[in-house]
């Protein structure tokens, strides 16, 4: 039975283990409304899921902690259980998807854990785990589904409305719902006029449909880039919690989630994964109702992001905020066209990164050419005034 005495004894247990993290103030997330991020990016492991994880170890009894503990996760839950076991001196073995990111993979290696990679997504590694606790009496370490996980995740309720004065609105990331539901109870229970309000990501909307069906569904397929939330079905706890407790559920883009990752590193110095952003993506692209003028905590869940599909997030960041434009210019094939391209686009203060110049094309006169340029902009308004500024001097942009 989760209580707000367990969310507050995990708040004390877990002194002894996790980083304090700060709610910083972001204003330039959502200009309408004062926003705070709560960096749990920044905690130790990365991620929040060391909070969950350290509190339902730390309850288990002498017998269970012989036996070992095992667990499934997309990576952050992994590196939570990993860390926890190690310091309470048991064995641990986690089931990963196999197309994990290898350094989620690698980083829960490192806190001593037993990796076994299972093929394909969450919910198969979950299948993988059960299996071999009933085969060796391993203790499954639910990443979202279990009460003590939930109450520890609850610590960041308590956290927010301590640091955050006269707080709002708290607007938090949801895969499974573990974290939702922690926060949410916790902060209900103590000031239930805050709302809260969570977030997937639309190739992942297991808990909004479950929660519009008003019964749990599990979806055929789950894609985004927010691994850390790319789950097909939330919990039974978890659904309850979150019809009881949670004001409502929105859900983002990948592109959008690309724009908050972007927005995060260029404005506040942060680097956050996809499921990390999603909290900050729907207040910047106004998917919270009624947060107008108000105080509103965006949690920052993680910053475990693969390095080698961060430059990839940022060029899709960098398009849809319209800081990176191609065009395509149909030009009589000669001399001085290049030239004159070139000059408007400077005038216009913007940068070429790249270009390519086509003579030969099916589509073309024998005497027109191509010119593909990608260009450095500073917003959608700039990219309109160039295009009108080429139009302007007689050039065909071909690419709407």
């Amino acid at each position: 039975m989760l209580t707000l005495d367990k969310v507050f004894d995990a708040s004390n247990v877990l002194k002894e283990v996790i980083r304090p993290t700060e709610c910083i103030a972001a204003p330039k997330v959502n200009p309408d409304c004062n926003v705070f991020l709560k960096t749990e990016n920044l905690q130790i492991t990365g991620s929040f899921k060391v909070r969950g994880a350290y509190y339902r170890i730390s309850q288990l009894s002498d017998e269970e902690k012989a036996h070992g503990v095992i667990a499934c996760s997309a990576g952050n839950h992994a590196q939570g259980v990993a860390l926890a076991a190690a310091k309470n001196g048991i064995r641990s073995i986690i089931c990963l998807p196999d197309g994990a990111p290898i350094s989620k993979v690698e980083a829960t290696r490192s806190y001593g854990a037993e990796i076994c990679l299972v093929p394909g997504v969450y919910d198969d590694a979950y299948a993988e785990a059960i299996r071999q606790r009933d085969e060796n009496g391993y203790t499954f370490i639910h990443p979202f589904d279990d009460e003590n996980v939930i109450a520890g995740q609850g610590t960041i309720g308590l956290e927010i409305l301590n640091q955050v004065a006269n707080c709002n609105v708290i607007v938090v990331p949801v895969g499974g719902g573990g974290l939702i539901s922690g926060v949410a109870f916790a902060v209900k229970q103590l000031n239930p006029r805050v709302k809260v309000y969570g977030v997937q990501a639309e190739g992942a909307p297991s808990m909004v449909k479950s929660i519009a069906e008003d019964k749990i569904l599990c979806l055929d397929s789950v894609h985004t880039i927010a691994d850390g939330i790319q789950v097909k079905e939330p919990g039974e706890n978890t659904f309850e919690y979150c019809k009881q407790y949670v004001d409502g559920i929105v859900t983002v883009t990948d592109d959008e989630v690309s724009s908050a990752i972007l927005h995060l590193i260029e404005k506040q110095k942060l680097i956050a994964e996809g499921a990390g952003a999603v909290s900050v993506a729907a207040v910047m692209f106004n998917k919270i109702p009624d947060i107008k003028g108000k105080n509103v905590v965006c949690l920052v869940s993680g910053g475990n992001i693969d390095v080698t599909i961060l430059s990839r997030v940022i060029k899709r960041g960098l398009l849809k905020s319209g800081r990176s434009d191609t065009l395509t210019i149909q030009l009589e094939d000669k001399p001085g066209q290049l030239k004159d391209v070139s000059a408007i686009i400077a005038d216009m203060g913007a940068n070429v990164v790249s270009i390519h110049h086509e003579r030969a094309s099916e589509d073309s006169d024998i005497t027109e050419c191509l010119l593909r340029l990608v260009l450095e902009t500073r917003d959608y308004s700039h990219i309109r005034e160039i295009r009108a500024a080429l139009t302007a001097k007689g050039f065909k942009i071909v690419n709407k």
